[in-house]
Protein backbone atom coordinates (compact mmCIF):
# COMPACT_ATOMS: atom_id res chain seq x y z
CA UNK A 1 0.00 0.00 0.00
CA UNK A 2 2.77 1.97 0.79
CA UNK A 3 4.49 2.08 -2.54
CA UNK A 4 0.76 2.62 -4.58
CA UNK A 5 0.14 5.73 -2.06
CA UNK A 6 4.38 6.83 -3.14
CA UNK A 7 3.39 6.29 -6.69
CA UNK A 8 -0.06 8.08 -6.72
CA UNK A 9 2.36 11.16 -5.44
CA UNK A 10 4.77 10.87 -7.98
CA UNK A 11 2.24 11.49 -10.33
CA UNK A 12 0.48 14.55 -8.55
CA UNK A 13 4.18 15.39 -8.49
CA UNK A 14 4.87 15.54 -12.17
CA UNK A 15 1.52 16.75 -13.08
CA UNK A 16 3.66 20.51 -13.46
CA UNK A 17 5.55 19.20 -16.34
CA UNK A 18 3.34 16.67 -18.18
CA UNK A 19 1.63 17.54 -21.23
CA UNK A 20 -1.88 15.91 -19.82
CA UNK A 21 -3.86 14.80 -16.87
CA UNK A 22 -6.62 12.82 -17.11
CA UNK A 23 -9.42 12.17 -14.38
CA UNK A 24 -11.99 9.66 -15.17
CA UNK A 25 -15.39 7.50 -13.69
CA UNK A 26 -16.94 4.70 -14.24
CA UNK A 27 -19.46 2.04 -13.46
CA UNK A 28 -20.04 -1.49 -14.79
CA UNK A 29 -20.58 -5.36 -14.81
CA UNK A 30 -18.67 -7.63 -13.41
CA UNK A 31 -18.65 -11.35 -14.57
CA UNK A 32 -17.26 -13.46 -11.68
CA UNK A 33 -16.03 -16.87 -11.09
CA UNK A 34 -15.11 -17.90 -8.06
CA UNK A 35 -15.10 -21.50 -7.95
CA UNK A 36 -14.60 -22.13 -4.50
CA UNK A 37 -17.55 -19.90 -3.40
CA UNK A 38 -19.48 -21.44 -6.21
CA UNK A 39 -19.13 -25.29 -4.40
CA UNK A 40 -19.65 -23.26 -1.29
CA UNK A 41 -22.99 -21.94 -1.88
CA UNK A 42 -24.22 -24.97 -4.58
CA UNK A 43 -23.53 -27.72 -1.91
CA UNK A 44 -24.91 -25.75 0.77
CA UNK A 45 -27.53 -23.41 0.22
CA UNK A 46 -28.83 -23.34 -3.11
CA UNK A 47 -31.81 -24.91 -4.52
CA UNK A 48 -31.12 -27.90 -7.31
CA UNK A 49 -32.55 -25.81 -9.57
CA UNK A 50 -31.34 -22.47 -8.47
CA UNK A 51 -27.62 -23.20 -8.46
CA UNK A 52 -24.70 -20.98 -9.43
CA UNK A 53 -23.33 -20.59 -12.81
CA UNK A 54 -20.09 -20.46 -13.73
CA UNK A 55 -20.18 -16.61 -13.71
CA UNK A 56 -22.23 -14.61 -11.74
CA UNK A 57 -22.53 -11.04 -12.09
CA UNK A 58 -21.15 -7.91 -9.64
CA UNK A 59 -21.68 -4.10 -10.09
CA UNK A 60 -17.97 -2.30 -10.03
CA UNK A 61 -17.55 1.28 -9.93
CA UNK A 62 -14.08 3.09 -10.58
CA UNK A 63 -12.39 6.20 -10.05
CA UNK A 64 -8.66 7.01 -11.86
CA UNK A 65 -6.63 9.58 -12.49
CA UNK A 66 -3.68 9.04 -14.88
CA UNK A 67 -0.75 11.48 -16.22
CA UNK A 68 0.35 11.04 -20.14
CA UNK A 69 4.22 10.46 -20.06
CA UNK A 70 4.18 11.02 -23.97
CA UNK A 71 1.41 11.04 -26.20
CA UNK A 72 1.52 7.45 -26.29
CA UNK A 73 2.22 6.05 -22.83
CA UNK A 74 0.18 6.69 -19.35
CA UNK A 75 0.79 6.29 -16.06
CA UNK A 76 -2.72 5.79 -13.62
CA UNK A 77 -3.96 4.71 -10.23
CA UNK A 78 -7.49 3.20 -10.25
CA UNK A 79 -9.44 2.68 -7.40
CA UNK A 80 -12.51 0.04 -8.08
CA UNK A 81 -15.11 -0.82 -5.28
CA UNK A 82 -17.06 -4.06 -6.42
CA UNK A 83 -20.23 -5.36 -5.03
CA UNK A 84 -21.38 -8.60 -5.33
CA UNK A 85 -24.73 -10.39 -3.37
CA UNK A 86 -26.26 -13.61 -3.52
CA UNK A 87 -29.86 -14.59 -1.51
CA UNK A 88 -31.86 -17.41 -0.79
CA UNK A 89 -34.73 -18.43 1.19
CA UNK A 90 -33.47 -21.40 3.17
CA UNK A 91 -35.96 -23.78 5.10
CA UNK A 92 -37.51 -21.18 7.62
CA UNK A 93 -35.03 -18.23 6.75
CA UNK A 94 -33.37 -16.40 4.52
CA UNK A 95 -29.46 -16.77 3.74
CA UNK A 96 -27.23 -13.65 2.68
CA UNK A 97 -23.57 -13.35 1.20
CA UNK A 98 -22.50 -10.11 -0.09
CA UNK A 99 -18.66 -10.64 -0.82
CA UNK A 100 -17.32 -6.73 -1.79
CA UNK A 101 -13.90 -5.84 -2.49
CA UNK A 102 -11.81 -2.60 -2.77
CA UNK A 103 -9.12 -2.84 -5.46
CA UNK A 104 -6.61 -0.23 -6.19
CA UNK A 105 -4.27 -0.30 -8.78
CA UNK A 106 -0.93 0.97 -10.63
CA UNK A 107 -1.98 0.99 -14.30
CA UNK A 108 -0.12 1.59 -17.53
CA UNK A 109 -0.86 1.97 -21.01
CA UNK A 110 0.10 2.18 -24.54
CA UNK A 111 -2.34 4.82 -26.10
CA UNK A 112 -3.27 5.25 -29.98
CA UNK A 113 -4.18 9.00 -30.60
CA UNK A 114 -6.73 9.92 -33.19
CA UNK A 115 -8.61 13.04 -33.88
CA UNK A 116 -11.39 13.48 -31.09
CA UNK A 117 -10.60 9.91 -29.72
CA UNK A 118 -7.72 7.53 -28.36
CA UNK A 119 -7.55 3.78 -27.98
CA UNK A 120 -5.81 2.51 -24.93
CA UNK A 121 -3.80 -1.30 -24.28
CA UNK A 122 -2.60 -1.92 -20.78
CA UNK A 123 -2.81 -3.51 -17.14
CA UNK A 124 -1.77 -3.08 -13.95
CA UNK A 125 -1.60 -4.91 -10.74
CA UNK A 126 -2.20 -3.72 -6.74
CA UNK A 127 -3.32 -4.88 -3.51
CA UNK A 128 -6.78 -6.07 -2.78
CA UNK A 129 -9.08 -5.49 0.32
CA UNK A 130 -12.01 -8.45 0.27
CA UNK A 131 -15.24 -7.79 2.86
CA UNK A 132 -17.19 -10.85 2.90
CA UNK A 133 -20.57 -10.86 5.10
CA UNK A 134 -22.46 -14.22 5.85
CA UNK A 135 -26.03 -13.96 7.30
CA UNK A 136 -28.23 -17.12 8.41
CA UNK A 137 -31.89 -15.28 8.84
CA UNK A 138 -33.08 -18.77 11.02
CA UNK A 139 -30.27 -18.52 12.84
CA UNK A 140 -30.03 -15.19 14.00
CA UNK A 141 -26.09 -15.02 12.96
CA UNK A 142 -24.87 -12.39 10.67
CA UNK A 143 -20.74 -12.61 10.56
CA UNK A 144 -17.88 -10.81 8.75
CA UNK A 145 -14.68 -12.19 7.29
CA UNK A 146 -11.94 -9.92 5.73
CA UNK A 147 -8.79 -10.81 3.72
CA UNK A 148 -5.84 -8.55 1.87
CA UNK A 149 -4.54 -9.97 -1.35
CA UNK A 150 -2.94 -9.29 -4.86
CA UNK A 151 -4.63 -8.94 -8.06
CA UNK A 152 -3.49 -7.44 -11.61
CA UNK A 153 -6.09 -6.38 -14.33
CA UNK A 154 -5.45 -6.33 -18.33
CA UNK A 155 -7.77 -3.66 -20.03
CA UNK A 156 -8.50 -2.15 -23.62
CA UNK A 157 -10.85 1.12 -23.49
CA UNK A 158 -11.88 3.50 -26.10
CA UNK A 159 -12.33 7.45 -25.49
CA UNK A 160 -14.49 9.49 -27.81
CA UNK A 161 -14.85 12.93 -27.24
CA UNK A 162 -18.23 14.56 -26.12
CA UNK A 163 -17.13 18.05 -25.78
CA UNK A 164 -13.59 19.82 -25.71
CA UNK A 165 -11.40 17.43 -22.91
CA UNK A 166 -14.36 15.61 -22.29
CA UNK A 167 -14.81 12.17 -23.32
CA UNK A 168 -16.66 9.19 -23.57
CA UNK A 169 -15.44 5.94 -22.32
CA UNK A 170 -15.91 2.31 -23.14
CA UNK A 171 -13.54 -0.25 -22.13
CA UNK A 172 -13.30 -4.45 -21.31
CA UNK A 173 -10.87 -5.40 -18.12
CA UNK A 174 -9.73 -9.17 -17.17
CA UNK A 175 -8.66 -9.54 -14.03
CA UNK A 176 -7.48 -12.24 -11.19
CA UNK A 177 -7.37 -11.68 -7.64
CA UNK A 178 -6.10 -14.12 -5.14
CA UNK A 179 -8.25 -12.96 -2.16
CA UNK A 180 -7.50 -16.15 -0.04
CA UNK A 181 -9.76 -17.26 2.81
CA UNK A 182 -11.14 -14.00 4.65
CA UNK A 183 -11.26 -14.45 8.52
CA UNK A 184 -13.67 -13.31 10.73
CA UNK A 185 -12.39 -11.68 14.11
CA UNK A 186 -11.79 -14.83 15.78
CA UNK A 187 -9.29 -16.26 13.33
CA UNK A 188 -12.01 -17.95 11.62
CA UNK A 189 -12.93 -18.98 8.10
CA UNK A 190 -15.63 -20.22 6.12
CA UNK A 191 -15.77 -23.75 5.69
CA UNK A 192 -17.39 -25.99 3.30
CA UNK A 193 -18.43 -28.93 5.42
CA UNK A 194 -19.40 -30.68 2.05
CA UNK A 195 -15.56 -30.47 0.98
CA UNK A 196 -14.14 -30.43 4.66
CA UNK A 197 -12.35 -27.14 3.07
CA UNK A 198 -11.99 -23.66 3.99
CA UNK A 199 -13.90 -21.35 1.40
CA UNK A 200 -11.21 -19.04 -0.65
CA UNK A 201 -12.07 -15.87 -2.45
CA UNK A 202 -10.24 -16.27 -5.51
CA UNK A 203 -11.36 -14.60 -8.53
CA UNK A 204 -11.33 -14.81 -12.01
CA UNK A 205 -13.90 -12.18 -13.90
CA UNK A 206 -14.57 -9.98 -17.32
CA UNK A 207 -16.07 -6.82 -17.15
CA UNK A 208 -16.94 -4.34 -19.55
CA UNK A 209 -17.38 -0.92 -18.21
CA UNK A 210 -18.89 2.69 -19.35
CA UNK A 211 -17.61 6.09 -18.05
CA UNK A 212 -16.65 9.63 -18.24
CA UNK A 213 -13.44 11.18 -18.38
CA UNK A 214 -11.61 14.45 -18.37
CA UNK A 215 -8.47 15.72 -20.14
CA UNK A 216 -6.76 19.11 -18.38
CA UNK A 217 -3.20 20.56 -18.74
CA UNK A 218 -2.98 20.73 -21.96
CA UNK A 219 -0.08 21.66 -22.80
CA UNK A 220 1.60 22.96 -26.51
Amino acid sequence: MKKITLFFLLIIASDFSLAQVELKGTMGINFLSFPSVQDYINENFAPSDGELGTFNSAVIFTGEVGTFLSKSFELSIEIPYQIYSYTENVGPGQYELAYNSFMPSAMAYYVLLGTGYNVKFGGGAGVRFVNVTESKKWQGTEDTFTSVGFGGVLRAEANTALAENVYANIGVDMRYDINGEPENSNGNTLVNNVKGENVNFDTFSLGVKLGISYLFGVSN
